[in-house]
């Protein structure tokens, strides 16, 4: 598990004053501004958040010590990130999709699957990117108990019992 966890991402400039589009990677995206300052990847700079709106596909916001478009314009792409311990804690079968990216997965029978690269969520539910040595492109396994059956942090596995066509057949 990781030190920081990203919340969000500077989108780009919104209007002229200073404020940025702001992407919340948060299960509610206006709580990105409830977890105190953010700090930028290198954590060189701290921001304080402010809400200020929304727009198509983003939050619009001010940040503290962004006073002009050019300002904003130029955090583009800038990916901010809070310390882990003040995340609240999350019941025994829910997981920050950071914990989940880098674990091995490994089928029923204990066969290597791959390792996480990304979690999606396109509205239907989670889905776990697995890349692994042979295949041509990533598999995408539904992140459900059925196809998941355990999450093991402390091991650094997922056991999946992924349903036929995930995965090519030898």
């Amino acid at each position: 598990m990781t030190e920081r966890v990203c919340l969000g991402a500077i989108a780009g400039a919104f209007g002229v004053r200073g404020e940025v589009r702001l992407k919340s990677f948060t299960a509610t995206p206006e709580d990105i501004a409830a977890y105190g300052p953010l700090s930028t990847e290198d954590g060189a700079r701290r921001v304080e958040v402010t809400l200020t709106g929304q727009t198509k596909g983003a939050l619009t916001a001010r940040l503290s010590g962004v006073p002009t478009r050019e300002a904003a314009e130029a955090l583009r792409g800038t990916r901010l990130y809070v310390p882990r311990d003040v995340l609240p804690d999350l019941p025994e079968d829910e997981f920050y999709h950071a914990d989940l990216v880098g674990l091995e997965v490994f089928d029923t029978g204990g066969a290597p699957l791959g390792r996480v690269r990304a979690v999606h969520d396109h509205g239907a539910g989670d889905l776990l990117e697995i890349h692994a040595p042979g295949l041509r492109q990533t598999a995408l396994l539904p992140f459900t108990r059925a196809a998941v059956p355990t999450v093991d942090l402390a091991a650094g596995r997922i056991v999946a019992d992924p349903p036929p066509g995930i995965f090519p057949e030898d």
